[in-house]
This record gives C-alpha cells, sequence and structure tokens, in this order.
C-alpha cells in the first residue's frame, strides 16, 4: 500500500512539474515575440507617428516635442502598444492550448465562436475611439482658434490620449460577451440586467467621464454605444440559452 502511495505521489510531482515546464516554455516563446514585436514597433516609430498626424490632419495644430528625448519615450510607446497588440491574441491562444484538456466540447466550442468576435468587437471599438477622439480634437482646436489661441499640442500627450481612448473602447466592446457568456454558463440572468438597467446606465456614464477627452461630446459620443450594447445583449439573451457544459 506505501508503495502505490509513493508511486501515486511521484506521478503527481512528475504532472505538476510537467506542467511548470508547459508554463515556461509558452511563457518564453510569448516573451521572444513581445521584444521582437517591440523592436520593430520602436525602430518603425516615425513612419508610425507621420502616419497618425497625417490621418488626424488638424487644422490650425502645431504638434510639437516639449523635450529632447521626448521622440525615445514615444518611440517605445509606440514599441510597447504594438507588441501587446501582437501578444495579447497569442496569449489567449496558448492559454486555450493549456487550458484544452480541461475543457469540455461545449466550452471549446464557446470559446471557438466567441474568439473571433471578441477580435471583431475589440476593432470596431478601438476604431470607434479613434474617431470619437478625432472628433474631440478638431472641436476644441477649432474653439480654441476662435478664441485667438495657438494650439501647440504636446506629442506624449496627443498619441497617449489616442491610444488609452481607443484601447479602452475596444476592451469596453467585450463587455457584451462576458455578459453573455456569464448568462450561457448560468451565473447570470436577463432579467438581472433589466433589474440593473439604471445602475448601468450610471456606471457606463462615470466611468466613461473618467476617460481623456473630459468633455462633454466625447462622453455622449462614448457612452452612447456602450449603452447600445448593454441594450443589445438583453436582446440577444432574451430566450434561454442552453447551458454549456
Amino acid at each position: 500500500m506505501e508503495e502505490i502511495t509513493t508511486q501515486d505521489e511521484q506521478n503527481s510531482i512528475d504532472e505538476y512539474l510537467h506542467y511548470l515546464e508547459e508554463i515556461r516554455r509558452r511563457l518564453y516563446l510569448l516573451a521572444l515575440v513581445l521584444v521582437g514585436v517591440f523592436a520593430l514597433g520602436f525602430f518603425f516609430a516615425g513612419k508610425i507617428i507621420a502616419f497618425a498626424i497625417q490621418t488626424f490632419q488638424l487644422k490650425n495644430v502645431v504638434i510639437a516635442t516639449t523635450s529632447p528625448f521626448q521622440y525615445v519615450e514615444l518611440a517605445t510607446s509606440v514599441g510597447i502598444f504594438c507588441a501587446l497588440i501582437i501578444v495579447t491574441p497569442l496569449a489567449v491562444f496558448h492559454l486555450y492550448k493549456f487550458l484544452k484538456p480541461a475543457l469540455t466540447k461545449n466550452e471549446r466550442r464557446l470559446f471557438f465562436q466567441l474568439l473571433p468576435l471578441s477580435f471583431f468587437l475589440f476593432t470596431i471599438g478601438f476604431a470607434y475611439g479613434v474617431v470619437t477622439i478625432f472628433v474631440a480634437f478638431s472641436m476644441l482646436a477649432s474653439l480654441n482658434t476662435s478664441l485667438g489661441l495657438t494650439n501647440i499640442w504636446d506629442i506624449n500627450k496627443f498619441f497617449s490620449q489616442i491610444i488609452t481612448t481607443s484601447a479602452l473602447l475596444g476592451l469596453l466592446f467585450q463587455f457584451p460577451l462576458l455578459l453573455t457568456y456569464l448568462i450561457r454558463i448560468n451565473l447570470l440572468n436577463v432579467d438581472v440586467l433589466r433589474e440593473k438597467r439604471r445602475w448601468a446606465i450610471l456606471g457606463i456614464f462615470v466611468f466613461v467621464a473618467l476617460l481623456p477627452p473630459t468633455d462633454g461630446i466625447s462622453l455622449i459620443m462614448t457612452a452612447l454605444p456602450l449603452l447600445a450594447i448593454y441594450e443589445l445583449t438583453i436582446i440577444i439573451n432574451r430566450k434561454k440559452i442552453r447551458p454549456v457544459g
């Protein structure tokens, strides 16, 4: 009996070490990709920045640097952003491959149903964030000009607002997928979403008010699509969905 117990313990240790080795291997691969993409993003940051400025084409606005090393800081931020954009879906894929043996057939099917939709919604949310920022910047630049002010904008703050707002909107557009998944595994009910609608609306407006830029136009433009996808989630999940398992 003791020999059997010892053998079971040894098997458990071997299995545990195998999992650790698998995690180490996947993290090592992700780290290599992260460093490689960061280097490419840093190297081509100048072209990316020039393309972004040309795309916005803001009238009566001068985009300026305020320190000698600001371009290096900005190029570093561009490299990090590019690395995260590429590595995040790759990390999700490796997480799925690692967890796959423990997932049921329906859970694996649900993953492949939601994953493409997740990337699509992030892209839509990010693009909408860029449009929102462009509208806000254009209106604020025109307002400043009408007041006799000169628009000299810090290039670091200019790009950080674009990236931060757009990326956060991309993430917020994942909200209906999260709610749908919770409903499918019976951790959430559509009736709860209806009952908490007022609190959800309040929460959306409070959160959006904290995002840059903080003007009223941007707040409305950002909050409306989030309210729409919240209502759309309720409509889509009105019928009882067969639980996953």
